[in-house]
């Protein structure tokens, strides 16, 4: 059974950092793209980064240079390092993976709040 694993979420100061995570139960070598959406309160579920098996990397322009996507050396865990962090980022955070499907994750509440 194909599952995502994630975590990391919580409550940070503005200007404070977090680092999600997701682990996927699919090898590597089967997954050809991961990345990362979010959802605030009232507002549609928007696209945050992605990474390409091969490690190509893009973000959304309100997070590029804040936001860093990576991946262990085994392609099936994909990170997300949120540094300068604002109130506008607090939002549930999606992990999403793409085989020859579409799965997601179950969703971690980041709370950007002082």
């Amino acid at each position: 059974q194909v599952q995502l694993v994630e975590s990391g979420g919580g409550l940070v100061q503005p200007g404070g950092s977090l680092r999600l995570s997701c682990a996927a139960s699919e090898r590597g070598f089967a997954i050809n793209s991961m990345g990362w959406y979010r959802q605030a309160p009232g507002k549609q579920r928007e696209w945050v980064a992605t990474i390409t098996s091969g490690g190509t990397t893009n973000y959304a322009d309100s997070v590029k240079g804040r936001f860093t996507i990576s991946r262990d050396n085994s392609g099936s865990t994909v990170h997300l390092q949120m540094n300068s962090l604002k109130a506008e980022d607090t939002a549930v955070y999606y992990c999403r993976m793409v085989t020859h499907l579409i799965y997601w994750g179950q969703g971690t509440l980041v709370t950007v709040s002082s």
